[in-house]
């Protein structure tokens, strides 16, 4: 199944809907909810520690694989046959991060990833899933309108630029590798994870630029 400027197919039979608590985490939702009435927890602090992961933290993984791909071809060559061995190569696998997918942006192809029907993402590279990510806008635009969508985001491509959205399932969850920012040449692994954020390994945005501010 194909769909705006190139969508890949989405089979959720038998899925395990990620935005249903399981009973873990039922259990975290009802302890936090009984602190909090208690008075032993500020709300605002766990809204912070959450941020924390999902924006910093979590995304570290997956920035590690992508700078890996850059500074080393026979890496990214082992990433494009087999991610999911790749980063496991690292130490990366486990809850929703089992079977790995990397698609490597191009001058001519920029790739997005959306889960249409649920909110499947790759918890052991990218942390934990953005709200936005799950919002029902979000996953019926971004087929439809991925360029809009983008536009959203503050990422305007070049028209000539094709946009492939991949429609993760419970099965296979995909991972951006971005393009590498000029101006990078003998920068090593560390300083290019850097360059890297959640929402370009997302497909949302761009590698940031050496020069540009973190």
């Amino acid at each position: 199944m194909r769909h705006s400027d190139d969508h890949a197919g989405h089979d959720h039979d038998d899925h395990d809907h990620d935005n249903h608590y399981s009973d873990m985490q039922a259990r975290v939702k009802a302890l936090e909810t009984l602190l909090t009435a208690k008075g032993l927890i500020d709300p605002t602090a766990i809204d912070a520690i959450v941020e924390t992961y999902e924006t910093k933290v979590g995304p570290r993984n997956g920035a590690h694989v992508v700078a890996k791909a850059w500074s080393d071809a026979d890496f990214a060559e082992w990433l494009k046959r087999d991610a999911t061995a790749a980063i496991a190569s690292l130490g990366y696998t486990g809850r929703q991060g089992e079977h790995m997918r990397a698609v490597f942006n191009t001058a001519e192809t920029h790739n997005l990833i959306v889960c249409t029907l649920c909110s499947c993402y790759p918890w052991s590279v990218l942390g934990l899933p953005p709200v936005w990510y799950k919002a029902p806008a979000y996953r019926s635009r971004a087929v439809i309108d991925p360029r809009g969508v983008l536009a959203e985001f503050g990422l305007t491509l070049p028209k000539e630029k094709k946009i492939r959205v991949w429609d993760s399932t419970a099965e296979l969850r995909y991972l951006v590798i971005p393009e590498r920012p000029d101006g990078t040449d003998g920068i090593d692994e560390a300083a290019l994870a850097d360059l890297v954020s959640r929402d370009a390994m997302i497909g949302t945005a761009v590698a940031r630029s050496p020069e540009a501010p973190a």
